[in-house]
């Protein structure tokens, strides 16, 4: 397993909600690489909540699209956005359960889309959400030109 590091944090103006450690309403997300799969571990608040005690459900594709991110990050070592997004959600995700896991795999790289599979499971590891995010994906050098991304594969993971 190996850390995925965030090489974004030293920029100054980064600010992004999804996984910046300076937002100070963000949800401030870490990722671990393990093998072919990307997980994160999380506890939910209750800022976070839709109805009394359950997470909402934009927060919950927020947590999808963010994880599925870092996936062509971690895998296919780029930058990329989100041009198509689909969830079902199968269960709440009660907030007063604590920590939830969100995990993604690369379904399959196409020319330019990655396609990755994405997974929320409460602290009792049911599958309670599931997505398919569909990325446009840069080149390398178009993504270490405009995006920040990093030369070094150094600068990517923790062992």
């Amino acid at each position: 397993m190996k850390k995925i590091k965030n090489p974004y944090s030293k920029i100054e103006t980064y600010n992004c909600f999804g996984c910046s450690p300076n937002n100070p309403i963000g949800l401030h997300l870490n990722f671990v690489l393990e093998d072919d799969e990307v997980i994160c571990k999380w506890t939910p608040s209750h800022y976070y909540e839709g109805w009394h005690n359950i997470l909402h459900g934009g927060i919950q594709a927020t947590l999808m699209d963010e994880i599925a991110s870092w996936t062509v990050l971690s895998l296919l070592r780029t930058s990329g956005f989100t041009i198509k997004m689909n969830i079902q959600l199968h269960k709440n995700v009660f907030i007063s359960d604590g920590e939830i896991t969100l995990k993604a795999k690369l379904k399959n790289k196409k020319l330019n889309l990655a396609t990755i599979e994405t997974q929320i499971f409460n602290s009792k590891q049911e599958l309670c959400t599931e997505g398919e995010y569909v990325y446009y994906v840069y080149s390398q050098e178009i993504a270490k030109q405009r995006f920040h991304f990093p030369e070094n594969e150094d600068e990517l993971f923790e062992e």
